[in-house]
């Protein structure tokens, strides 16, 4: 009797379509992504924006489905490594299509500023070199903060499917390997596959971030907003990024209420246990006992308390009156902006210049600097050093002090590498932001200036240089 021949299971459209290279997904979610300023635009009646928009859009599915089909029935065996490299060209290579568009459809710019303009809202960086917002159209201005919005998605997932595999992004403070290696065999049972952990993450997280984008658009609609203004604010808060269509939430509609509303969903950034439990940083006590959401928290209410009693002292200094309503919008504005500059996003309450009229001081820019240089939880948007290294670092100087202590005289065991490479981190940061290419130490204004610029390039929060330098350096 003949047997019937071996027919090979048929894979089902999605799982080709999982087994692509990263970037090439990316790729085709970006291309796919253009479709929404396209229709913007087309709606608004920037027919020539659009058209730009709807041609990349179709170039770039058309290169997506050939590549695809020619990569069709092979798997992306390269792993964690290949996934970090497609993250690399995430950040570095995609922006130089994206900003196609955004150059054609401006027409005034180089396609260099174009390609910066674009870097600096994937890596939710937020710096722009278009400081006046009426050169831009609001086709322009969604396609910015929308880059931005999928960069701060990217980092979301990227997190936990990626960084945290390898200890890496601020997991190498509380895994027990080395930072760029896997844990222990022991802990890596049950760990799937790179490609399916992608996958499972992505399905866990991406309906959460846009849930939270939704729902605060919506909220920031009812503050009063505009439709473009609260829909640019709402995915400048979730990735942090600090892109604004009208130069900041001071100028919005929302005042108080928007803030208000804003500063909650910020909370999203002081750590990732705020909306998962999916990284090696999870605890099962929760929040209350997280030092990330912690120290985020004390710094939140310790600061604007530090603040208010120093314009408190201010205003008693040059006799102003005691006015209760200027009182509660300086502290007001005190925690709004703190919070926001703790969380890297970079923008200033409406209420802060009142604050500064009301103390009859200037602004304290080194301290909302400082909060900048602290910045969020790991595996979030914010960016900065992270609360967990510098939790970290107290702890490992307190344990240093104890240990010299009772110690002296002994030969002292070298530390472990993790620390060293946490230090060294540190050391390598201030060189860098301390540069004499970055600071000028001759000169005063450019010095403070130039340390700024060294400090934003290296937390990648170029809405925070900017917005310090133009309040707190003029």
């Amino acid at each position: 009797m003949q047997r019937a021949p071996h027919r090979k299971k048929q894979r089902s459209a999605f799982v080709q379509l999982m087994d692509l290279p990263l970037f090439l997904l990316i790729f085709g979610v970006a291309s796919v992504s253009m479709f929404i300023p396209a229709l913007h635009g087309g709606a608004a009646r920037n027919l020539d924006t659009a058209r730009m928009f709807f041609y990349c859009a179709i170039l770039g599915v058309t290169f997506f489905t050939l590549i695809a089909i020619a990569h069709a029935g092979r798997r992306d065996r390269r792993g964690p490594l290949g996934s970090l490299m497609s993250l690399f060209a995430t950040f570095v290579f995609l922006p130089a299509f994206l900003a196609i568009p955004f150059y054609e459809g401006l027409g005034t710019t180089t396609y260099l500023n174009a390609y910066v303009e674009m870097v600096s809202a994937i890596t939710t960086t937020g710096a722009t070199l278009f400081e006046d917002p009426e050169r831009l159209d609001g086709t322009l201005h969604l396609w910015r903060a929308q880059v931005g919005w999928m960069g701060g998605a990217v980092m979301w997932i990227a997190a936990s499917a990626i960084l945290a595999p390898l200890n890496l992004g601020g997991f190498e403070v509380t895994a027990q390997a080395e930072p760029g290696q896997r844990e222990a065999r022991s802990s890596l049972i049950g760990r799937a596959d790179p490609r399916e952990r992608l996958v499972r993450v992505t399905a866990a997280l991406l309906p959460i971030y846009i849930g939270l984008t939704v729902l605060l658009w919506v909220l920031l609609l009812a503050s009063g907003d505009r439709p473009l203004v609260s829909l640019s604010h709402a995915m400048s808060i979730m990735a942090t990024s600090g892109i604004s269509p009208v130069g900041g939430v001071q100028y919005s509609g929302s005042g108080i209420t928007g803030e208000a509303v804003m500063l909650l969903f910020m909370l999203f950034a002081l750590s990732r246990l705020t909306f998962a439990s999916d990284t090696v940083t999870a605890t099962q006590s929760g929040l209350r006992t997280d030092p990330e959401f912690r120290l985020g928290i004390l710094l939140v209410l310790g600061v604007p308390v530090i603040l208010f009693l120093r314009h408190w002292l201010g205003a008693l200094d040059v006799s102003a009156e005691d006015d209760i309503g200027q009182a509660a919008g300086a502290l007001w504005g005190s925690v709004f902006t703190v919070m926001s500059f703790l969380t890297t996003t970079g923008f200033v309450s409406e209420n802060w210049v009142q604050a500064q009229a009301w103390s009859g001081l200037e602004t304290p820019g080194l301290i909302l600097m400082g909060l900048a240089l602290i910045g969020g939880g790991v595996a979030t948007t914010a960016g900065g050093e992270t609360a967990a290294r510098l939790c970290a670092l107290s702890q490992r100087a307190a344990r240093d002090g104890t240990t010299c202590a009772s110690l002296i005289g002994q030969q002292r065991r070298l530390p472990n590498t993790a620390d060293t490479a946490q230090r060294g981190l540190y050391r390598m940061d201030i060189l860098h932001a301390l540069r004499p290419d970055t600071c000028r130490i001759d000169d005063p204004a450019g010095g403070f200036g130039g340390f700024l610029s060294g400090r934003a390039g290296v937390e990648h929060r170029g809405s925070v240089h900017h917005r310090t330098v133009d309040h707190f350096c003029c």
